[in-house]
Formats: structure tokens, C-alpha cells, sequence
């Protein structure tokens, strides 16, 4: 799931009926889908059901995130509410996780025991689930235009539709030929869809919540183009990461050049500009050192050991 983010000419709480209506009628489905899969016993409708629940949840993090995301930083949260909906994904995409498995569990035991379906009663229902993924799709599509983390609730919910027509198809031909296997067939494609969703997705909430590097920055680019700067001898200590998605942010230790301690400010500054126009860094917190001071044998990247003889000690002069 994508990160929170609305640009700032939009009025942050436009849009949220959509959003809360567009749950309540994913909600009723996925309750429909499920009593109408019990009732067809169709293992597919099921299914399909499951993965509608997922947008529903999508959703759901999608408008409370809106809500958090909006709360200042405070004493308790230092850094911002923004990583609620993360948290929340993880814990929507590791339940997809087991969920998918247990579905291919289930598919491989209706192909070992086929089971009657009412191959009418899953047409109807999966019909009126298409209907609702259309109407949930109409309601979001504006605001998937502004705002990433709708987008990924939207994309999701076109992908739902596109199951639904799996699963009318299926039901289709258990009307027509009576072929009883289509059903966990369309279940191991609606299952292996949510696995592949799941497991692409949540590569990203994981390297976010461990601080891991923003993808699409390099280490190494970001140390040259820092050392690059007018008046910088060195850097080390670096540390990449995002405080929430789409907001990147380092600190690291800049080592001035001799005789240049005076224009340490206005460097800084300069290397602060670098990092905000060159890799969208907008947090950077940089600590100073004269070159005369500097750590010895520091590590470019992370807080590696370094020569700690008082003569080498961290300290301005």
C-alpha cells in the first residue's frame, strides 16, 4: 500500500465521505459474497470475497490514515503519526499472506473432493460484486488522482472487478457443462493474485519500518555529491531513511576544510541545498567538524568504530 500523500492545494478533508461510503458498501459485499459462497458452495465466490475484504481494508487504512497522517508531531510522536498506515499495511498484507495459503490449501483439497456448486447463485452474486467494484471505483477514481494512498485502494479495487468476472465465468461454465473443477481453478488464480500482491507490496512497509535506505537513492551518490560541495574535506557517519513514505530523510557528519570553520553555517546550508534539490531530502540534520577534530577512521556509512584517544575525540574548537 502506497504512503499517504495529497498535494497542497487540495483541502485535506475533501473527499472522505467517498472514502467511508466506498468501505461501507465493500464491507456489505465482501458479508454477501461470503454467505452467498457458503450458501452456492462456491470456494471461488469465497475467494473473491476474501480479496474484495483486502480493498475494504485498503480502504479503511486508506481513510484513517488521511485522519492520523493530518495530527501534528507531539511529545509522545516526535516524528508524526504518518507511519500508522504503515503498521497497519504490514499487518493487511501479512493476514493476505496466510489467507492466500490457506485458499491454495483449499482449492487443492476441492480438486482431490469435488464439491456441488449452485452455478446460478454464484453468477448472480458475483454480478452484483462487479456492480459494487464499479460503483467503489467511480467513487475513488477522482481522489486517486491526488493522493497515492487512494490510488493503491483504487488500483486494487479495479483488480477486485476484474476477479469478480473470473468468478462469473465460473459460474458460467458449472451452468453450462457442469465443470464442478472450474471453481477451485479460479480459486488457485484469485488466491495467487493476493500472494503476488502481498509479496510485492510488503518489501516496502518492511524497509520503511527497519529504516532501511529511500529506494531509488544511493548511498554513494548522495556521500559524493555532499563531499562535493565547496568547503567540505568529508563525510561520514551517513544515514539514510524515511520518516514516512515519500519523505526521505539523513544525518550525517560533515568534516569543514582548514581554515574555513568560520563559513561552517553557510556550508552546511549549501549542502543542505544539495541534498533538498538533487534527492528531495527536506530533513537533514548535519553535525560539524573542523578538519583539525575530525573522527579517524570513521565509516562512511553507519556508526562504525572510530579512534577514540581524547586528542580524537568529537569536539569543536
Amino acid at each position: 500500500m502506497a504512503g499517504h500523500h495529497h498535494h497542497h492545494h487540495v483541502d485535506p478533508d475533501a473527499g472522505d465521505a467517498r472514502v467511508f461510503w466506498a468501505v461501507v458498501i465493500n464491507l456489505g459485499l465482501t458479508v454477501a459474497q461470503i454467505i452467498g459462497g457458503i450458501v452456492s458452495g462456491s470456494l471461488a465466490m469465497i475467494a473473491d470475497a476474501v480479496h474484495n475484504l483486502s480493498d475494504a481494508l485498503s480502504l479503511i487504512i486508506a481513510f484513517f490514515a488521511r485522519k492520523i497522517a493530518r495530527r501534528p508531531a507531539d511529545a509522545q510522536m516526535t516524528f508524526g503519526y504518518g507511519r500508522a498506515e504503515v503498521v497497519a499495511a504490514l499487518i493487511n498484507y501479512t493476514t493476505l499472506i496466510v489467507i492466500g495459503l490457506y485458499l491454495i490449501y483449499e482449492a487443492v483439497m476441492r480438486f482431490i473432493e469435488p464439491s456441488d456448486v449452485d452455478g446460478w447463485l454464484v453468477v448472480i452474486i458475483a454480478g452484483v460484486a462487479l456492480l459494487v467494484d464499479l460503483v467503489t471505483a467511480l467513487l475513488t477514481y477522482s481522489l486517486s488522482r491526488t493522493s497515492m494512498n487512494i490510488r493503491a485502494a483504487f488500483l486494487h479495487n479495479v483488480a477486485d472487478a476484474l476477479g469478480s468476472v473470473a468468478v462469473i465465468a465460473a459460474g458460467t461454465l458449472i451452468i453450462l457443462f457442469d465443470w464442478r473443477l472450474i471453481d477451485p481453478l479460479v480459486t488457485l488464480l484469485i488466491a495467487g493474485y493476493i500472494l503476488w500482491m502481498a509479496l510485492t507490496e510488503i518489501g516496502a512497509v518492511i524497509r520503511l519500518l527497519m529504516l532501511g535506505s529511500p529506494p531509488g537513492i544511493e548511498a554513494d551518490e548522495v556521500l559524493s555529491a555532499m563531499a562535493a560541495v565547496d568547503g567540505v574535506s568529508g563525510v561520514h557517519h551517513l544515514h539514510l531513511w524515511q520518516m514516512q513514505e515519500h519523505k526521505p530523510a539523513l544525518d550525517a557528519h560533515l568534516v569543514i576544510d582548514a581554515g574555513r570553520w568560520s563559513d561552517a553555517d553557510a556550508i552546511k546550508q549549501s549542502v543542505k541545498a544539495r541534498l533538498k534539490a538533487g534527492f528531495g531530502v527536506v530533513h537533514s540534520t548535519l553535525e560539524t567538524e573542523c578538519s583539525a577534530h575530525a573522527c579517524v577512521g570513521a565509516d562512511a556509512i553507519g556508526d562504525g568504530e572510530v579512534d577514540d584517544r581524547p586528542e580524537h575525540r568529537h569536539h569543536r574548537p
